[in-house]
């Protein structure tokens, strides 16, 4: 850190901008624990101090000083949580991208479901969630969906959710009301910073550009503003028509693709490490990492953790947090 600090205090230091912002990330990221837990500390002190001048005849100051400490309970109950979140990118935003499998519109309605179920989680972790791009399904769900993800630690949370999500119901869409099971893949990636650590070559690009449509056929304008990028090397293609401006489309959908040619080095290093067959494993189509039934009973089960509970609405509106939990927990052991 001190090292780091003393690289950052160079008189010459912007002399290379992205250095030089590259420095400063790695610095704030190093920090911001250190930061929380000297602010922590700093509030427990004054709650300390604030009990040795109450009398013990002024209840509603020990009702203050009680729910101050529960606060800083659950304050430093995240913080310790979040120290298990060391990973090179678990701090940093995330693209969550999300595929039906086979089934037609069944599976494309649960790809839909569990879009709204992230975004719902997003909302209630204070992310920023932004839908960078959506394809409708023709008669209902999506054929597939990218949301980027803005906000601390979103990637450490979010990469619990990648694999094959499985769900078991009556379907809507069928007239004899039969139980249907159908699968959809998720996908986290890191999103890469502007540290010049993913390089691509302009020339290795191919760069569409279309008219932008939602639901329905509906037209979101009459330009071609939507982008679509096809990295040639590697054979990614990535989307963006979320925005009015093409240009703005062309960023985000240059951020999606980073994010996914930074998701392929983390491979190609873990592969070096032989500990890729591990993470094929999980991710694989048809081994889903949690099943969601809703008939017979209701049950959403994690099958990494064992993890379970019968509150399917509340986990289907975003509450996640003893999933993604359990899951880092366990890998953190």
């Amino acid at each position: 850190m001190a090292a780091l600090q003393a690289q950052a205090g160079a008189p010459d230091l912007w002399n290379n901008p992205d250095r030089a912002r590259e420095l400063t990330r790695r610095i704030a990221r190093l920090s911001e624990p250190i930061e929380r837990w000297k602010r922590l500390k700093s509030d427990l002190d004054d709650a300390a101090e604030l009990a040795t001048l109450t009398s013990e005849s002024d209840a509603q100051a020990h009702a203050d000083i009680a729910t101050e400490m529960e606060r800083l309970e659950h304050a430093l109950a995240e913080w310790e949580f979040r120290q298990m979140m060391s990973g090179e990118d678990d701090q940093r935003n995330a693209i969550l991208d999300i595929h039906p499998g086979a089934g037609g519109t069944e599976s494309m309605d649960w790809a839909s479901i569990l879009l709204r179920m992230y975004l719902r989680y997003c909302e209630k972790k204070g992310f920023k969630a932004e839908v960078i791009d959506l394809q409708a399904g023709e008669q209902a769900g999506i054929k597939s969906a990218s949301v980027e993800v803005t906000g601390e630690y979103a990637h450490g949370y979010l990469r619990a959710e990648s694999g094959v999500h499985r769900l078991v119901r009556i379907s809507p869409f069928d007239a004899s009301a039969r139980r249907h099971t159908s699968f959809a893949s998720v996908f986290v990636y890191p999103e890469a910073e502007e540290s010049g650590e993913i390089l691509i070559n302009p020339s290795e690009l191919r760069v569409d550009t279309f008219r932008a449509s939602g639901a329905g056929g509906q037209h979101i304008n009459k330009t071609d503003s939507a982008v679509r990028i096809t990295h040639l090397p590697t054979g990614i293609v990535v989307t963006c028509q979320s925005e009015r401006s093409q240009h703005r489309n062309r960023e985000s959908a240059m951020r999606f693709l980073m994010a996914r040619l930074l998701k392929v080095k983390r491979d190609d290093e873990a592969k070096r490490r032989d500990a890729l067959e591990a993470s094929k494993a999980e991710n694989a189509w048809g081994s889903q990492i949690r099943s969601y039934v809703l008939h017979p009973y209701n049950m959403v089960k994690d099958h990494r953790t064992d993890v379970e509970t019968s509150n399917t609405s509340a986990v289907l509106d975003g509450d996640l947090d003893a999933f993604i939990e359990a899951f880092l927990m366990k890998g953190s052991a």
